[in-house]
Order: C-alpha cells, then structure tokens, then sequence
C-alpha cells in the first residue's frame, strides 16, 4: 500500500462527503485497516450506521449513499476489510481477493466495533450491511445485541444463485484445493473492465459506469475473482449461519432486504431465511439486480425507504415497508 495516497480518494461524479474523520487501525494478525467516519450536520445527532461492505468493494463506493444517512440526521461508520480498499493486502498478488479464515473478517468487525465506533460515534448503532458484509454480520448477531440495535442485511450472501455448478460440489472442490495446498490460487480469471451489458450488479449505468471509472484510476482499489481459500470460507459460513441453531440465537431485530432478479444471491433463500428465525423478516425488491445501492433508482429508492423505515429505531409503531413492483 502506498503511503502517500490520500485516506479518501475523490473522483469524477463521486466527491468526498464533508464533515468527516479518517484513519487506520490495526486488527487481528497485525493488519492494518482503513476506516472513516462521516458526521452529520444536524446538531442532535439521531445515531450512527455502521455501514458494511461487500466484496471487492471500499469506502469510495458508498459516498452517495453515506450523503443519504448524514442528511437524515444519522453518522456513518465505515472501513475497508482486510484484503481489500486500502487496507493491508493479504497475498504478494495485492488483486487476488483472499482470506485465511473467515473469523479474521469477524475479528475486524469486532475491533473496529470496539476501538473505533464505540468510543468515536453517536449512539443508537445500527447495522447496515451488503452480501459478503452481510454474511460476516449475520454470522455474528448472536454477539452483536448489547452492541447493536438494529440490522439491515442487503443482497446477505447466503446461498449462490446462477452458478455452473452445485454448491456443495463448488464447495468440495475448493476445500480439495486447500488441502493440496493450493487454497491461494485465484478461482478465475480477471477480466476487467467488464460491460455494463449483462453484469449481474446494477441495471443503472450511471452508477456502474462511476464505480468501473474509480477502478480504473485506482486499481490499487480493486479485486479480481477470489482465492479458492476465500471460496471454501464463505461457503462454510453460509451453511452454519443458515442453522436454526444459529438463528435462534439472533436477538438483535433485523431486516433483510433481497434483490428479486439477483444472480448472484438467490432472492428465494433470503425469503426463507426471514422466516427461520424471530428477529428477522425479509422484503424483496422485484427486479433488482445484487447491488441495491447502486442500483437504478426504481430500485434503489424503495431499498432506502425500506432502510429509513426500520432505522433508527425510534418508530411508534411497526412501519409498512415499500417494495419495489419491478
């Protein structure tokens, strides 16, 4: 990682939001992770959303979306996770997407919760977190409810969808790979810059040609496919926090929020996971592609609206929930 770049990188269409801080801290294993937190100007701050990314995502790419919650009055926390963004990379191959185990993940969650959000951000914390974050986050709600008030889990990464293969066989070759002690290896080839036709993110392409433009003049930022390490971590992830034994023990209220024409999370499993455990509840955003944020407004205004109508948790009563009619 360059020493010399700025904390927050500012691009074309994509400015910096004001009123924040930014930092490093150091997590499990001795890495080092990038953070920031952006204030908000109402004086009586309503609380703060602990914002939590996908992979191959980083803080630049939730600037829209963080000017959202700061003008509702709400401070947004946020870091880059270990192997990607501007944090510390985990492999000489600073492009291939890595992870050695995925309570590292957990483990950076944690410590951010403790040494950044707790003793720098405003009270209520609530929880909002996309695919691979949303795993992460959903893998630790049992922990989470003296923490957390409240969770929103959009596009959670909890079964595949439109893959060549089974889960379970995609899952057996990577933990061979392992074994044999190729688990670093890349489990596909890097093509990049992809089209905008036929991506599997978003139907805006405004939005997807504005984050392919910030890889484009920061590839430092960026991802290709994932180690097949990453692969068999977060395929075991999925089956054990999919357990009713998992589920029940989620006190924290939460909201997931699926994509209905998503290729890359089955929009059905997130259904039915709202209904395997008492704390949660799922919505789906018909039409919609995986990245709800970043998606075409027909589709990304009713995602914030169902977020705004959940968080922050000061509603008289249950709030109706809009839903997208595709």
């Amino acid at each position: 990682m360059s020493n010399d770049l700025p904390l927050l990188i500012e691009t074309n269409g994509n400015p910096v939001p004001d009123n924040h801080v930014t930092g490093w801290f150091e997590s499990a294993g001795g890495k080092r992770l990038r953070y920031a937190i952006f204030k908000s100007h109402v004086p009586v701050a309503r609380g703060t959303v602990v914002l939590l990314q996908g992979r191959n995502e980083c803080i630049e790419k939730y600037f829209e979306t963080i000017r959202h919650f700061t003008a509702r009055g709400l401070w947004v926390a946020t870091f880059d996770w270990r192997g990607q963004g501007l944090s510390d990379r985990l492999l000489k191959n600073p492009l291939r997407g890595h992870v050695r185990r995925f309570g590292d993940f957990e483990a950076d969650l944690s410590i951010f919760l403790e040494t950044i959000v707790l003793p720098e951000a405003r009270l209520p914390f609530c929880m909002v977190a996309h695919s691979m974050g949303a795993l992460v986050a959903l893998s630790m709600a049992p922990k989470l409810a003296n923490r957390i008030e409240r969770m929103v889990l959009l596009a959670p990464f909890v079964e595949l969808s439109g893959q060549a293969l089974p889960s379970w066989s995609i899952r057996l070759a990577s933990r061979l790979m392992r074994i044999i002690g190729l688990g670093r290896l890349g489990s596909g080839r890097d093509r990049f810059p992809k089209p905008f036709s036929g991506n599997p993110l978003t139907t805006d392409l405004e939005r997807f040609s504005r984050n392919q433009a910030l890889h484009m003049a920061h590839p430092e930022l960026r991802l290709a496919p994932p180690s097949f390490a990453w692969v068999s971590e977060m395929l075991n992830a999925m089956v054990r926090v999919t357990r009713f034994e998992h589920l029940d023990q989620i006190k924290v209220p939460t909201l997931l929020i699926g994509a209905g024409n998503d290729k890359i999370v089955a929009a059905n499993a997130i259904e039915r996971l709202g209904n395997r455990f008492r704390a949660g509840r799922a919505v789906i955003i018909d039409g919609a592609r995986h990245e709800l944020l970043q998606e075409a407004d027909r589709y990304r205004i009713p995602t914030l609206a169902a977020i705004d109508a959940f968080i922050p948790p000061d509603q008289t009563s249950e709030p109706e929930i809009a839903v997208s009619s595709g």
